[in-house]
């Protein structure tokens, strides 16, 4: 049973090896997993509801995330996007000038005036292309380091990758990490190079850099004519037209000119030297350069490779329309499976099962700061959702009705009576989910693999400085938490009336909770930072923890315990906790945790790899 339930989380977990520290014993257990996949395309319901998913709704969902490094032009290809799909008509910007209209997606007023996306954003919009008509759900993720976690959240939801990268910098840092993320958890993967219309390196050496660091065939869907002052465009290299560049109204759609390749007047339009050098480029790209292959690309293994500039609306659209013919619809995904009689299997449930999935990656309080609500955002797996249905609560082992969802486009929101596989809805939450909780219909109890919290590395003492607003303080502060904004911690003997303890990724987060606690709940705080960069969830238990004392082993370690009472050490340096990691094995540290849950998934799965 352990065998099953360990590969069933396989897939997810492994996704997080170079990001979270694991030991490569751990994954040595996980690769020499084997078993047999049950997939699951229908099941048996208790209800006499059909809740299986119309097969032409689930064909025109297209689901996908944006990543990069900060100040690569996120935010501006997805307002971009939602330009060009016509969900708004006119584009905002990141920074805007007093005549400009914000950034769609970044809602946040902090956002507003820091120029920074700081949480992730859900934007479904629709787009038509030729006889069909599809539904994207785009999930904007924030770019900076200090919000990997809310991050890595969201790409648990997604089902395609965009990755931008900027022309003159190349891969930078930040995107090396999440790249590793998307290949580990196999997300097709498109990728965008911006800002051609500045100096930007040659387009064989961003080919040059994805294959060598990413081990990645890319496969150039367009290919650029000059960068800088004189970028004069796109070639498409699938019908031989030229795209030419113009710089016009940011804010609006602008309709590309464009000329054959074999037009006469191709060579007076951009200039003789960037035409020979084009026909030269294009000689080269026939010889060495391979086909898009529609495998490779869903597997992860080849990524369509495209050039534009989002800020000028450049390519934007050429891009969206080749992406949609190669992007994965909804897949499905593994679960853990429980019967009545208990009996435990691993399942790939597709997209056309016969019941109801979903579950919660994501949390967010103050969508609305009028009514002070706090919304669930739910990724569904499979089969339909009905307005008022009853779903089965997988942690909570209880039924809860389903009123109403909204469909979600940044702050906005607009109430739905059905969604589908690919689609993100939005819950009322009155305090029964949780990041990583499954809802489901039918007879069998599911479960798929919970969402992980990781090792923070800045902690302080938060302290409401104004006793009168007590309630105030401790009603947000809970909020923020179950969002997943920070972590929170305490000490060891405290009973809960103690001094929290929060602990973040990064000093943004500290920052992001100040803010919102003054701006959204009234109250202030006061951060008081501890010297320390390193946490580790102990195994072992308390008692272990005792006998690492008794042994003198955690001099100059702080001793601390998690919102479920479970003991966490805190180190200055990486000296000390990996010298302890090999003088007292029995701590079993782990550098990050799954809430605690009835059900046998984290449970067991911490089990199996550490004891």
């Amino acid at each position: 049973m352990l065998v099953i339930i360990i590969s069933c989380l396989y897939n997810y977990t492994n996704s997080y090896k170079n990001t979270i520290g694991l030991d490569r014993v751990i994954y040595s257990k996980l690769m020499s997993t084997s078993i047999n996949q049950e997939v699951v395309s229908s099941s048996s319901s208790t209800d006499d509801d059909n809740f299986k998913a119309p097969i032409n709704e689930i064909d025109r969902r297209r689901n996908f995330a944006i990543i990069s490094h900060p100040d690569a032009g996120k935010t501006t290809l997805t307002e971009k996007l939602l330009l060009f799909g016509g969900a708004i008509q006119d584009a905002g910007a990141v920074k805007a000038r007093a005549d400009q209209r914000k950034a769609t997606s970044d809602w946040m007023e902090i956002e507003k005036q820091r120029g920074i996306s700081v949480t992730s954003t859900v934007l479904s919009f629709e787009y038509s292309l030729q006889t069909s008509k599809f539904h994207l759900n785009l999930l904007d993720t924030p770019g900076h380091q200090d919000f990997s976690e809310d991050t890595y959240r969201t790409l648990a939801a997604a089902d395609n990758c965009v990755m931008l990268i900027d022309a003159a910098k190349g891969i930078e840092d930040r995107t090396r990490k999440l790249f590793e993320v998307c290949r580990m958890r196999k997300l097709p993967i498109f990728t965008f190079t911006n800002k051609m219309d500045r100096p930007s390196l040659t387009p064989f050496e961003i080919i040059d850099q994805l294959e060598k660091e990413f081990a990645l065939e890319c496969c150039p869907m367009n290919w650029p004519i000059g960068d800088g002052e004189s970028f004069q465009g796109v070639l498409d290299r699938a019908t031989n037209q030229v795209h030419l560049f113009q710089r016009g109204d940011r804010r609006k759609k602008i309709a590309a000119n464009v000329v054959d390749l074999n037009d006469p007047d191709l060579k007076e339009i951009i200039g003789e030297s960037l035409h020979t050098k084009l026909l030269e480029d294009i000689e080269v790209l026939d010889m060495l350069i391979p086909e898009p292959n529609e495998e490779k690309i869903i597997n992860g293994d080849q990524t369509p490779l495209f050039f534009g500039s989002a800020m000028t609306n450049f390519g934007v659209e050429l891009f969206l329309q080749t992406f949609l013919k190669f992007a994965q619809r909804p897949a499905g995904r593994e679960a853990v499976v429980s019967s009545e009689s208990n009996d435990i299997s691993q399942v790939l449930v597709t997209p056309e099962s016969d019941e109801f999935t979903g579950f919660v990656f994501k949390l967010q309080a103050n969508l609305d700061p009028r009514h002070r609500d706090r919304m669930a955002f739910i990724r569904v797996c499979s089969g339909t959702f009905k307005k008022g249905m009853k779903v089965s609560h997988s942690r909570m082992k209880k039924s809860i009705n389903l009123s109403s969802a909204q469909s979600l486009f940044a702050q906005d929101r607009e109430s739905i009576t059905e969604a589908f596989p690919g689609d993100v809805i939005g819950i009322h939450n009155p305090g029964h989910f949780a990041i990583g909780d499954t809802i489901y219909t039918g007879g069998k109890r599911v479960a798929f693999p919970g969402i992980p919290s990781f090792s923070p590395e800045k902690f302080a003492y938060i302290r409401n400085p104004n006793p009168s607003t007590y309630k105030k303080f401790q009603k947000g502060l809970s909020e923020l938490l179950d969002e997943g904004a920070v972590q929170m911690l305490r000490d060891r003997g405290d009973d809960g009336n103690g001094t929290p303890l929060l602990a973040a990724v990064g000093q943004l987060q500290f920052e992001v909770v100040e803010y919102r606690l003054k701006n959204e709940y009234t109250v202030d705080s006061i951060f008081e930072k501890l010297d320390y960069s390193i946490a580790r969830w102990v195994n072992g238990g308390w008692d272990a923890i005792a006998k690492a004392e008794a042994d003198g082993k955690l001099f100059g370690v702080y001793i601390v315990k998690d919102r479920w009472e479970r003991p966490v050490l805190l180190f200055r340096n990486e000296w000390k906790e990996r010298s302890l990691v090999t003088e007292a094995e029995y701590l079993d540290l782990v550098p990050w945790s799954f809430p605690p849950v009835e059900f046998l998934v984290s449970v067991i799965f911490s089990n199996f790899l550490y004891n």
